[in-house]
């Protein structure tokens, strides 16, 4: 923002405070719209290279008149006003640390036209939040005994003394009885302990991981699923506040059961998981994944 943006606004200020005591304007939400990006611009801090933060929350202090007259529609117009916010941060680049929130509030000390914007950082991170660029560790699945060891194959026919070879114990110190009468080598029977083991049979259908997006039920059958903007992701999601490469969700098994996990690809305005700025979290049936005005469900379908 350069030298002339200051004092054009200054001078704006330094106008629009009297003729507004004079006039009694009313306050129009298109003025708060255009305080709060200006609020936006002023605290901008540079964190380095293509990173700059900026507040993402604002209270407006209206006067009484002022107040009783746009709270009536207070939810409606908050929205309109955090999209607002969102659509110059995109613009801008910036980045924040939370979602963006507006609340409206009264003031006693304020004449009908006049309004102040008090902007403020609110950290929406979860405190025990994983490193957003450390990727989410696969669960170690407990040790089990291998299937079909070589210990339960099928022990071969006593070899004469002039094919065994040297060094080689003797086939006849094995618990394994001799097989049966020539022609039948088939039907050979093997001690408990060395019988063959069959795969363990899984009965109905193991669960079911799926989106749900603006109604629209996404399945995640892949091992990674990705979601943004852009044409190249799984899931696109056509929302000015998403990243090109938003979000991804990975699915692992540890046996019969479901491990998803959900993890940031850098974006600019963060991932949140039920409210809550997140950069690799585990998913339960239920969250809500929310990335810039979106709200995406995720949901599992445990086997029958």
């Amino acid at each position: 923002m350069g030298l002339f943006d200051n004092l054009e606004r200054n001078l704006e200020r330094a106008v629009k405070g009297p003729f507004a005591k004079v006039f009694k304007a009313e306050v129009q939400p298109v003025e708060i719209a255009s305080h709060i990006r200006g609020a936006m611009d002023e605290r901008a801090a540079v964190l380095g290279p293509g990173r700059t933060m900026v507040p993402n929350v604002f209270t407006v202090e209206l006067a009484e008149t002022d107040y009783e007259r746009l709270s009536s529609y207070d939810r409606a117009l908050t929205d309109e006003l955090v999209a607002a916010a969102e659509d110059h941060a995109d613009a801008q680049r910036y980045i924040t640390p939370g979602p963006f929130a507006v609340r409206l509030t009264s003031a006693d000390d304020l004449e009908t036209g006049i309004f102040r914007v008090r902007p403020a950082s609110k950290d929406g991170r979860r405190p025990t939040d994983r490193r957003a660029d450390a990727p989410p560790q696969a669960p170690r699945s407990p040790q089990r005994p291998p299937q079909g060891s070589t210990s339960a194959r099928p022990s071969p026919a006593p070899p004469g003394p002039h094919q065994r070879p040297p060094g080689q114990p003797p086939v006849a110190a094995r618990s394994a009885p001799a097989p049966a009468a020539s022609g039948e080598g088939d039907t050979r029977t093997f001690p408990a302990s060395t019988a063959p083991r069959r795969p363990r049979q899984h009965s109905g259908r193991g669960p079911a991981a799926w989106l749900d997006v603006d109604g629209r039920r996404v399945g995640l059958g892949a091992a990674v699923t990705t979601l943004g903007r852009d044409e190249s992701a799984a899931v696109i999601i056509d929302d000015p506040g998403v990243s090109r490469r938003h979000a991804e969700i990975r699915i692992s098994h540890d046996g019969p059961r479901l491990e998803v996990h959900l993890r940031d690809l850098g974006s600019t305005n963060g991932t949140y998981l039920n409210g809550d700025q997140v950069g690799a979290e585990e998913l339960k049936d239920g969250d809500r994944i929310t990335m810039g005005r979106t709200t995406v469900t995720f949901h599992v379908d445990r086997a029958r």
